[in-house]
């Protein structure tokens, strides 16, 4: 039996990380890759892509660290080997 709920646990994890990479490359890399096309949208007078390029990745790097504590939270929680308070 707790083979299956390692099994389980490994699952939603190994889900969770992956996800949590694609975004990453997603942010890290693919965005950067459009920064010349998104530079002719301008927000407050800055270019779109220097914004995202120089602020909006960091941003989205931080709103992931949080989801991602929060997500491993429920799946350790569910899987019962979540860490005492």
């Amino acid at each position: 039996m707790a083979n299956n709920t390692d099994d389980i646990y490994w699952q939603k994890t190994s889900k969770l990380m992956v996800t949590m990479m694609i975004l990453w490359v997603f942010f890290g890399y693919i965005i950067h890759m459009f920064v010349v096309p998104l530079n002719g949208i301008k927000i407050l007078g800055f270019p779109l892509g220097f914004y995202m390029a120089s602020q909006g990745s960091l941003i989205a790097f931080v709103i992931m660290l949080f989801w991602f504590a929060k997500a491993q939270d429920n799946i350790d929680r569910e899987c019962g080997v979540a860490e005492e308070e």
